[in-house]
């Protein structure tokens, strides 16, 4: 089943310059990036995405990462997509992400080390974790009109 997922390089990716590194995981992968885009949103937006832990003790904490440099947002599309991303990434706490997830090569923060300084985890990325959360994250970050339908090579030479 071909699927759409969201997937947002948070600011601590992009300021340590890993777009391109992560980029390349997905792509890698085989999967194909039908919409992208670098914003910087602001505390409305954040409660928008993070609706489900307004109110949470930790959510401030959780806005101010997010809202405190550019984030990449993309779509991406393959088979299976929303698992297939997930197992690229990692666990959301990066110590223990396995090497060869995108968690588990760059980033090693702890829950504890985050909450001893009253921070987010900084974890670099943010993956759907189901079809239906996806749908609605999609919807959220991107019109219509900025997610693009095409063949990769690899499409074009398979089928």
């Amino acid at each position: 089943m071909i699927e759409r997922t969201l997937v947002l390089i948070k600011p601590d990716g992009v300021r340590r310059g890993l777009i391109g590194k992560i980029i390349m995981r997905f792509e890698d992968a085989g999967l194909k990036i039908v919409g992208m885009k670098m914003v910087w949103i602001d505390k409305d937006f954040a409660k928008k995405h993070y609706s489900e832990h307004v109110g949470k003790d930790f959510y401030s904490m959780l806005e101010e990462f997010i809202t405190s440099g550019p984030v990449v947002a993309m779509v991406i599309e393959g088979v299976e997509a929303v698992e297939v991303v997930r197992k690229i990434v990692g666990p959301t706490e990066p110590k223990t992400a396995p090497p060869g997830t995108i968690r588990g090569d760059f980033a090693h923060h702890s829950a504890r080390h985050a909450d001893k300084h009253k921070k987010a985890v900084q974890n670099l990325i943010h993956a759907s974790g189901t079809r239906e959360e996806a749908e609605k994250e999609i919807a959220l970050w991107f019109n219509p009109e900025e997610i693009h339908s095409y063949k990769t090579v690899h499409e074009l030479h398979t089928f």
